[in-house]
């Protein structure tokens, strides 16, 4: 007989030697207090900083968001009650969506619990629908739109990652009359790097493709009233469908998509991941309301989080330490070796107190283990020196290869 606890046994530990066992680190975010937060287990609780947060700008902490949620609670209670469909479609709910519209200068958007699920479901039924249609992918681009393209059934071409060039092929191998889709994200975050989005919006003109542009990494932190990367440079209505989150610069939870009112309600009225699933509750959507209305306003967080981003990327270009791309706010410090990026991770949080999460296959390519940094604005100049200085110390005793610069000309 089939012993299937030992089979899954037996497929964790190929994981394990494989080294893309994930472990999870039991902290607690304390309110007013981020970045730090205390780490549980094993032990009394440690206070630690955090160097490996999404909640980039550190709005899940903002007095304005918090308020705001504990007035949803006490007006609607703790739950929505039901899917959209079915008693789950709050006040909140409808109020955020005209203004995620509003950012993004689009008729209509659509809240779903995760990134994860817009992405997926808005995808599946895009791409899914056209008659014949064509979708062309990054081949970087995250997990989640693998999945609704997949899930879509379309036949789908992968663009080598930010080459217009190779999309631009792929094109114009393509029947000119069958529909296209071209899925892209504007800043990846493992590379922190930003997609050529101008020659992207050119070519899908010039071949008469759709374009759905994932910002998750960017709204909130780029552009006018932090609309994103493509208004940023202003491409702002050159993209069909953009694609965001509320979990990482508006620090709440949940996904959304925004675009022309007629394709948004495609996505609301035949994506089974929206229509049988229970709606965000009203708390977090209050609180992602305040959020994305305070950083229409504010334009301070955005420099601050420029500000620690530069210094830290030219503390450690310095240093030699190797930065996989330095064009966005995140800061990969590559590693290469997956034991390694675990050990170096290690050391900084036993040794110094500084949590950032080894980032191993399958997230990133084997032998381009990586740490996946986050300066925040909550973090001081003071601070941001003294981990540069600590993550030197360690790639010193570990004799891990530096990056030297390269001398000046003249």
């Amino acid at each position: 007989m089939f012993n299937y606890v030992d089979f899954f046994s037996a497929e964790i530990d190929e994981l394990k030697r494989r080294g893309g066992y994930r472990t999870f680190l039991e902290i607690e975010r304390r309110a007013g207090m981020f970045p730090a937060a205390l780490r549980h287990r094993p032990g009394p609780g440690r206070r630690i900083s955090v160097w490996c947060s999404n909640d980039y700008l550190g709005m899940g902490q903002h007095p304005l968001v918090l308020e705001s949620m504990k007035t949803a609670i006490d007006e609607s209670g703790a739950g929505s009650g039901g899917s959209r469909n079915i008693s789950g479609n709050s006040h909140y709910h409808v109020r955020l969506e005209e203004e995620l519209a509003d950012l993004h200068g689009m008729e209509a958007a659509l809240i779903f619990p995760s990134g994860y699920s817009a992405n997926d479901a808005a995808l599946t039924v895009l791409a899914g629908r056209l008659p014949g249609g064509v979708v062309f992918s990054d081949e970087l681009n995250h997990a989640s739109m693998i999945a609704g393209i997949r899930h879509s059934g379309a036949e789908k071409h992968v663009f080598r990652h930010n080459d217009a060039d190779h999309l631009e092929e792929l094109l114009a191998g393509t029947d000119p009359a069958l529909p296209k889709l071209i899925a892209l994200e504007s800043v990846y975050s493992m590379e922190s790097d930003v997609a050529p989005l101008e020659r992207i919006a050119q070519l899908a003109t010039e071949y008469g493709a759709f374009t759905y542009l994932d910002e998750v990494h960017a709204v909130g932190m780029y552009g006018p009233q932090g609309a994103g990367k493509a208004p940023e440079l202003g491409l702002a209505g050159r993209f069909d469908v953009v694609q965001g989150t509320l979990a990482k610069a508006f620090g709440a939870a949940g996904g959304y998509v925004a675009g022309p009112a007629p394709v948004i309600d495609a996505v609301r009225s035949f994506a089974s991941a929206f229509i049988f699933t229970t709606s965000l509750p009203p708390a977090v959507a209050a609180g992602a309301l305040a959020a994305v209305r305070h950083l229409r306003r504010s334009d301070r967080e955005r420099a601050q989080l420029r500000a620690k981003a530069a210094l830290l990327q030219g503390l450690l270009r310095e240093c030699g330490i190797p930065v996989v791309s330095d064009e966005a706010h995140i800061v990969p410090v590559l590693v290469g070796d997956a034991d390694r990026c675990r050990e170096v991770a290690s050391e900084l949080l036993e040794r110094h107190g500084i949590y950032v999460q080894p980032i191993n296959s399958p997230s990133v390519p084997v032998g381009s283990e990586r740490l996946r940094v986050t300066p925040t604005p909550q973090h001081s100049d003071d601070e941001v020196i003294a981990f540069a200085k600590a993550l030197d110390g360690i790639w010193e005793r570990a004799d891990l290869p530096r990056r030297i610069a390269a001398p000046v000309a003249g």
